[in-house]
Parts: C-alpha cells; sequence; structure tokens
C-alpha cells in the first residue's frame, strides 16, 4: 500500500519522508488555506521533496475553467497530479488531461457508480470519501470493497485512493480491503506507531534497566 500525506504543511511532509513514509500528497484548497501560503509556492515546495504524485485541485466548476486552470498547475512540477470533483464536468476534465497524458486525481466519491465513471474517463486515481460516509451512518469501507471488486473485475487501471481518513482502523481496513493508496493526515500516520502495550513494556524495561545500574558505552 502507498501512503500519501494529506497536507500542505512542508515540515510535516519532510518529517515522514525523511522516514521513508511518503509515496505521495494530496492537498485541496482547505489544505492551502490552512497552511497560509500561495498555492504555486507550496505545491512547488512539495513537489521538489517528494519524488511521487503531489495531487494538487482546480477549483473551477465548469470543464473548460477545469481544463485551463489544471494545466496551469500542472506546469509548476512534472509530479503533479490534477485533483477534479466527481462532477460531469469534472469527468470531462479528466478525459482531456488523461488524453494530454496527465495524472489526475477524481476526488470526492461516494458511490461505485461515481467510481466506474471516473475509471471509464481514464482517471489515475480515484478517492473515495471514508470518513465522510461513516458520518452520515455509512460504512465507508463498504465503498471500497465496492470499488475494489468492480475494478478487479473489468482490470480497470485507476488506483483506489481511500481518502477522508480518520483513524489507524481505516489505515488498516483499507489495506485489508486491497486499497491501493491512503491518503492520511501527518497526525494519524504517526499514531499508527502507538499502541498501550508498546508504552506499558517499555516502561518496564526501563524500570528493571535502571535497577541492573549499568550503562551502554561510556
Amino acid at each position: 500500500m502507498k501512503f500519501f500525506v494529506d497536507t500542505a504543511d512542508v515540515a510535516a511532509i519532510k518529517e515522514l519522508n525523511d522516514l521513508g513514509m511518503v509515496d505521495g500528497v494530496t492537498t485541496n484548497p482547505s489544505l492551502i488555506l490552512k497552511s497560509g501560503r500561495d498555492i504555486t509556492e507550496v505545491t512547488k515546495e512539495i513537489c521538489d521533496m517528494v519524488e511521487g504524485p503531489v495531487s494538487a485541485e482546480v477549483v473551477a466548476e465548469k470543464a473548460d475553467d477545469m481544463i485551463r486552470e489544471g494545466r496551469i498547475l500542472a506546469e509548476i512540477a512534472p509530479n503533479i497530479a490534477i485533483k477534479v470533483p466527481l462532477t460531469w464536468d469534472g469527468l470531462k476534465a479528466c478525459r482531456v488531461f488523461a488524453d494530454e497524458g496527465r495524472m489526475v486525481n477524481v476526488t470526492l466519491c461516494f458511490s461505485p457508480a461515481q467510481a466506474i465513471l471516473a475509471a471509464k474517463a481514464g482517471a489515475t486515481f480515484i478517492s473515495p470519501f471514508i470518513g465522510r460516509l461513516d458520518d452520515i451512518h455509512l460504512d465507508g469501507m463498504d465503498l471500497i470493497a465496492d470499488i475494489r471488486d468492480i475494478y478487479d473485475n473489468y482490470g480497470y487501471d485507476t488506483q483506489i485512493l481511500a481518502a477522508s481518513i480518520r483513524s489507524v482502523n481505516h489505515i488498516v481496513e483499507a489495506a485489508k480491503i486491497g486499497a491501493d493508496v491512503i491518503t492520511a493526515p501527518p497526525s494519524v500516520i504517526k499514531s499508527m506507531a502507538t499502541h498501550p502495550l508498546t508504552d506499558k513494556g517499555l516502561e518496564q524495561f526501563n524500570k528493571d534497566w535502571a535497577a541492573t545500574g549499568q550503562k551502554i558505552g561510556k
């Protein structure tokens, strides 16, 4: 499974990237706002740091305007994945970008039917939103499983990018189902290392070591 980091926080990306935990990055208008930086400047800095795809999202609603914006974003760096919404206009833009050989991340997917359309339109990535489905009392993992089955049935190349990740359990379950990629905030990825029994065991080891009165090295 590939790990994408869902943030525009350059310092947070660098910390994970230095550990080999970053296969790509996803951004959106909300994350750009949170960073407080110019979209071109911060996206370029991320692209220079990360070898994998960096999703940069269009904000237009009409296909022609999405295509114009997407081409501008694509000029930032060769590893830009143009992010478009799963609307009819977004699918039109996706087709154009795919035909131009550009990576496309089709976002805000909430149904298997939408995922089929994205694959047919040539999407590189489809981003089903797990957490937002959970918020309305649906199981987001069911959507991941349905898309996996459909894509495997027909050999679609579009990669399933599990998004709106809220917890470590989301990551684990998406991995078990076979999502190609997850994108999660840095805090969720880092929390994967945490377990109360690990903390308890370390506490005991440290206590026992102190009782030996020994030191490692001088």
